[in-house]
């Protein structure tokens, strides 16, 4: 065993330290590293994190760009801080240890095994069907808020479901642009012809959000955080999928949309202050 690797020092980061580093930053810019178990990822990580369980680090070394930086963590900051140190003495110049772990974490999490969802991208042969199914995933997080609308009075939780729904068509929009852009094609009801899933974003059903999140319907605050939940569920399946797919072309795609829905998350980040210092936000 080469005990100078434990002696490397590496930088550590708190959770509002990481999550501030995290801002901003696409899914190819840094590398999240969760070094748990397979059971302790599925209870919850953070949004695209890569499971590499400790014990198999240094056989997956393959596996990590040592050109991007990576931010390691556990559950409370003891195998992650083994597992920066053992990184830093393989030669990866910018590792970056979560100190106190998930545990610490108290940002947003993303549910379900590694390989859970993948399926829904992986076995897809073309941009056009990936746009396709990413554009009917939003469309089926809509009609959730729309028909959301029918089990709520209050005006002002109506006006957030309205707003949400609002902001769905456009990200619907911008990946119809991409599709357009690339395919040189300008037929949207051709394009939603090819719906292919009933789920909604993050590749879980009405009744798992439900099941999963719990959210009190007479809340706005539980309202938007709902609706930042799904879509940090949205954002892991992407990362995670373009991780599994075989196809470069494919996984650059994926990388992209993962980065808008890292962008809608911000922006969702953002209501919800706007909402907590009083009112309804606009839509933007």
């Amino acid at each position: 065993m080469r005990w100078r690797q434990f002696l490397t020092p590496v930088q550590s980061m708190n959770a509002v330290e990481a999550r501030s580093f995290l801002e901003g930053k696409t899914p190819q810019e840094v590398i999240v590293l969760d070094v748990r178990q397979p059971g302790e990822y599925e209870e919850g990580h953070i949004p695209g994190a890569r499971l590499i369980p400790m014990a198999i680090l240094t056989d997956s070394l393959d596996d990590i760009d040592p050109a991007r930086p990576v931010l390691v963590y556990c559950a409370i900051g003891g195998r992650s801080r083994i597992a920066a140190q053992t990184l830093a003495g393989k030669g990866y110049d910018h590792v970056i240890n979560l100190s106190g772990g998930f545990k610490a974490w108290n940002g947003q999490t993303a549910y379900g095994a590694e390989e859970a969802g993948v399926e829904i991208f992986a076995e897809l042969d073309s941009v056009e069907s990936i746009l396709a199914t990413a554009y009917s995933l939003e469309e089926g997080l809509r009609d959730f808020y729309l028909r959301m609308l029918e089990r709520v009075q209050d005006e002002k939780i109506k006006s957030v479901f309205r707003l949400l729904a609002d902001i769905e068509i456009k990200h619907k929009d911008r990946l119809f642009a991409e599709y357009t852009r690339i395919t040189g094609k300008d037929d949207r009801g051709t394009f939603e012809c090819q719906f292919v899933t009933p789920l909604m974003e993050g590749g879980m059903t009405t009744e798992e959000y439900m099941d999963r999140f719990k959210p009190d319907f007479d809340s706005p605050v539980d309202v938007i955080s709902l609706a930042m939940s799904i879509e940090a569920q949205a954002l892991d399946l992407y990362i995670r999928s373009a991780v599994w797919t075989q196809n470069d072309e494919n996984r650059v795609l994926l990388e992209q949309i993962a980065s808008e829905e890292k962008t809608h998350l911000e922006r969702l980040g953002q209501l919800l202050d706007e909402l907590i210092g009083g009112g309804v936000p606009a839509p933007h």
